[in-house]
């Protein structure tokens, strides 16, 4: 398929076959975690989730903490918390810190059900709870340190977790692993080139060139002295300008604009330009 390089395609089959699944599975679980990514805490949510959920309780986790400046995640989750009235934690999904914090706060969320079948004559079970997402969020990889182990296949590509599965966290705690959601169409562009920026999309579905010319367009506005202090250049900091500083020409003295894109999306979804969120903090609503 030809790429639009103004536009970024919505291709995959399994994750829409992953959204009916996941309705299929909402009548086993008690409580739903949605992880977000730090880096765009609005672009990596999913619009319709509580049209999907309907009244499961659920929290929000930002995950890839360790990627945004400390100061600033505290206003998103200040914002997180007045728009969802849902509890909302941090996670990089490779330290241990919060992770005692998130199995509470789902056995917690998971109790009153218990206790309703408890009240009904039944045992006592764990609380079974349901990871969700957009693809590659990280996932897998905060089931993988629940449990201790690298049961659950994770991987740096997006989409890589295909099946459903049950995983046990402890006795009082079950955990469902699902496949990333993400909708097979997305009319808002911006928050489509922002997942693919990062990596939440597959590479087949954009072109490095445009995903990396609307990142830097973005970290210009709101970053330009960490931008510039990077790449180490007084110019603008566009793709032509950070090739020619490191002398990356092609034939006919082109710079070679393929292999910046490449290595300018690598550099910002590593961290090392800077601790960046890419989103805009919106205005608190009013309360009435």
């Amino acid at each position: 398929m030809k790429k639009d390089k103004a536009h970024i395609h919505w291709y995959p089959g399994h994750i829409a076959k992953a959204e009916r699944q996941l309705k299929e599975q909402l009548k086993l679980i008690d409580v739903v975690i949605e992880v977000l990514d730090a880096r765009i805490p609005l672009s990596s949510t999913y619009n319709d989730i509580k049209k999907l959920l309907g009244d499961k309780p659920r929290f929000l986790l930002l995950n890839k903490s360790d990627l945004v400046e400390t100061q600033e995640i505290k206003l998103w989750i200040d914002y997180l918390k007045s728009v969802t009235g849902c509890k909302v934690l941090l996670s990089d999904g490779k330290n241990s810190f919060n992770f005692n914090k998130i199995i509470d706060t789902a056995v917690s969320l998971a109790e009153p059900k218990i206790q309703s079948l408890m009240a009904k004559g039944l045992l006592r079970r764990p609380a079974r709870v349901m990871v969700c997402g957009m693809p590659n969020v990280g996932k897998s990889s905060i089931i993988n340190r629940l449990t201790r182990s690298s049961k659950t296949k994770t991987g740096a590509k997006a989409g890589v977790t295909r099946q459903q599965q049950w995983v046990r966290i402890n006795p009082k705690l079950e955990l469902l692993d699902t496949p990333g959601i993400i909708p097979t169409r997305q009319d808002d562009q911006n928050a489509a080139s922002k997942l693919a920026m990062v990596n939440s999309v597959s590479e087949n579905a954009y072109t490095a060139e445009f995903v990396a010319r609307e990142l830097l367009e973005i970290l210009d506005k709101k970053y330009l002295a960490e931008l510039r202090e990077y790449y180490k250049i007084s110019e603008i900091p566009t793709l032509e300008n950070i090739a020619l500083s490191r002398n990356w020409i092609k034939s006919a003295a082109e710079p070679d604009i393929e292999r910046t894109a490449k290595y300018v999306l690598k550099a910002f979804r590593d961290g090392d330009i800077g601790k960046f969120i890419l989103d805009d903090l919106p205005d608190k609503p009013e309360k009435e």
